[in-house]
C-alpha cells in the first residue's frame, strides 16, 4: 500500500501542470502562514503568547477555538488574527440572502451572476473586516477584561498616547490581512490545488501539531513526582476512537447513492444518437466540512458578546447566559448538532438545484427507470437529496459532538481536544479528501493510477 502511495506522488511530479499546481500551492499556503507570524505594530505579542500558553488560558473555550482556526494569529496578536472567518461569515449571510431574496436568486440562474454574489461577498468581508477589526483593536486595548485572568498591558506606551492612531491602524492592518488571505486562497483555487479557503484553515490547524504532541506527552508523563491520570488503556482507546473517527469519515464523505439514468434513441439533424444507461450519484455528505465550519464560525462569538454585555451593563442574565453557551456545555452541545443539521440541509438547498437537474435530462432524452420525466423526476430527487443529507447530517453532528463531550467528561489539554477533536479532525481529513480527489483527476486524465483506486464504495445499484 505505501509503495503504490509512494508511486501516485511520484507520478504527481511527472505532469507539468500538475507539478506546478502542487508548487503554487505549496507557496501560497507559506505566504498565508507568514501572516499569521508577523505581529501587527504597536501590541506586546509576547505577552499574549505567554497568556496562551500558561494555565490561564486553558480552558478551551472561545479564545482557544479562535486562535486555532487562525493558526495562532490571535494569541501572536498578528496581521492575520482575524484569520479568514470574515469571509466565511460573509458567505454564510450571502447564501441566507440568496435563499430569501428573489432577486438574488434569479442572479444566482442567470449567466454571470454567479461572479457577481461573490462580488459581493468581497463587498461584505470587507465591511465585516472592519467591524470586527476595530473590536478586536478595543478587545487587546482592553486585555484584563477580554482575556480572563490576563495581568499586564498589551499595547505598548507610545502607542497609549495616540490611542485612536491605534485603533484605525490596527483596523485597517487586520482588514488588509484578512483581505489578502481571501484572495491567496481565491488564487489557490484558481491557478492551484484544492478549494483555497478550505486549504488556509487546514493549513492552520496543522500548525498547532506541535503543540497538541507536548499536551499529549505531557498528559501521559507530566513530569517527575507528578502522578498521571492517564494510563495505557486511556492511550489505546484515544488511538482507536481517533482511527474510528478518520474511517468514518472518509467513509462517509466519500459514500454516494447511484441513481440510474436511461437515456433513449434520439435523432439530431441527420444523425442518430443510440441511447444507453448512466446513473447521476448523489454523495451522502453532499455539503462536506462545510457546516461544521459555519458552525463554529457562527458560535465563536455570542459567548464574548453576552459575557461582555454582562459586565458592561452589570445584568446577571447575560453572564449566566455566557457560561451556558461555553464550550462543553449542554446547551452550547445542542446549539452546535442543531447547526450542523440546519447547515446541512440549507447547503443543500442552495447548491443542489433538482428543478434544473430535472429539465437538463428531460432536454437530453434521458429519465430515471420508473419515474415520469419533469416535475416527477424533480421530486424524486429532492426526496433522496432529503433522506441521504439526513443521514450525513446525522454523521456529521456525532463526529463533531462526541469528542467535545468525552474531552470535556475525561479532563483531556484543551489543546489536544480541539486538535484531535471531531471538527479538526472533519475538517483536516475532508479537505485532504477534496484535494486529493482533484489531484486525482488530473492523474486519470494522463492514465496514471490514483490515490482513491481503492477507496471508493460501492453505490446502492
Amino acid at each position: 500500500m505505501f509503495t503504490a502511495i509512494t508511486s501516485t506522488f511520484a507520478n504527481c511530479f511527472k505532469i507539468p501542470e500538475l507539478k506546478s499546481r502542487i508548487f503554487f500551492t505549496l507557496i501560497v499556503l507559506a505566504i498565508c502562514r507568514l501572516a499569521a507570524l508577523i505581529p501587527t505594530p504597536g501590541l506586546n505579542n509576547a505577552a499574549l503568547k505567554a497568556y496562551f500558553e500558561s494555565a490561564a488560558s486553558g480552558d478551551g473555550g472561545l479564545m482557544g477555538m479562535y486562535s486555532l482556526f487562525t493558526g495562532g494569529g490571535f494569541e501572536n496578536c498578528a496581521v492575520g488574527a482575524l484569520g479568514i472567518m470574515p469571509y466565511i461569515s460573509a458567505t454564510i449571510i450571502i447564501q441566507l440572502l440568496t435563499a430569501v431574496i428573489p432577486r438574488l436568486s434569479k442572479l444566482a440562474r442567470e449567466e454571470g451572476g454567479r461572479t457577481k454574489i461573490v462580488q459581493y461577498g468581497r463587498y461584505l468581508t470587507l465591511l465585516l473586516c472592519l467591524g470586527q477589526g476595530f473590536v478586536m483593536a478595543l478587545g487587546w486595548e482592553n486585555a484584563e477584561r477580554v482575556f480572563s485572568g490576563f495581568k499586564g498591558e498589551l499595547i505598548l506606551p507610545f502607542m497609549k498616547e495616540h490611542i485612536w492612531f491605534y485603533r484605525f491602524q490596527t483596523m485597517f492592518i487586520l482588514t488588509a490581512g484578512t483581505m489578502l488571505l481571501m484572495w491567496l486562497g481565491e488564487q489557490i483555487t484558481d491557478r492551484g490545488i484544492g478549494n483555497g479557503i478550505s486549504l488556509i484553515i487546514t493549513v492552520g490547524i496543522l500548525a498547532r501539531l506541535p503543540q497538541a504532541g507536548q499536551g499529549i506527552i505531557e498528559m501521559f508523563f507530566p513530569g517527575p513526582g507528578i502522578e498521571s491520570k492517564f494510563n495505557w488503556g486511556h492511550a489505546v482507546a484515544l488511538i482507536l476512537l481517533l482511527m474510528a473517527v478518520i474511517a468514518g469519515v472518509i467513509a462517509v464523505t466519500q459514500a454516494q447513492r447511484k441513481i440510474p439514468v436511461q437515456y433513449a434513441q434520439r435523432a439530431v439533424g441527420r444523425k442518430v444518437y443510440s441511447g444507453g444507461s448512466s446513473f447521476m450519484p448523489l454523495r451522502v455528505n453532499y455539503a462536506g466540512v462545510m457546516p461544521v465550519i459555519f458552525a463554529q464560525a457562527i458560535l465563536m462569538f455570542p459567548e464574548k458578546i453576552f459575557f461582555f454585555l454582562g459586565e458592561s451593563l452589570k445584568v446577571k442574565f447575560f453572564t449566566d447566559l455566557a457560561r451556558l453557551i461555553q464550550t462543553g456545555e449542554p446547551l452550547y452541545l445542542v446549539l452546535y448538532g442543531l447547526m450542523i443539521l440546519f447547515f446541512s440541509y440549507f447547503w443543500v438547498a442552495t447548491q443542489f438545484n433538482e428543478l434544473q437537474i430535472a429539465d437538463d435530462m428531460k432536454k437530453s432524452g434521458g429519465y430515471i427507470p420508473g419515474v415520469r420525466p419533469g416535475q416527477a423526476t424533480s421530486d424524486f430527487l429532492h426526496r433522496t437529496m432529503s433522506r441521504i443529507t439526513l443521514a450525513g447530517a446525522i454523521f456529521l453532528t456525532v463526529i463533531a459532538v462526541i469528542p467535545i463531550m468525552l474531552g470535556t467528561a475525561m479532563g483531556i489539554n484543551p489543546i489536544v481536544s480541539q486538535f484531535f477533536g471531531g471538527t479538526s479532525m472533519l475538517i483536516m481529513v475532508g479537505v485532504m479528501l477534496d484535494t486529493m480527489r482533484q489531484m486525482e483527476s488530473h492523474l486519470l486524465m494522463r492514465h496514471y493510477d490514483g490515490f482513491l483506486k481503492k477507496g471508493r464504495l460501492k453505490g446502492r445499484f
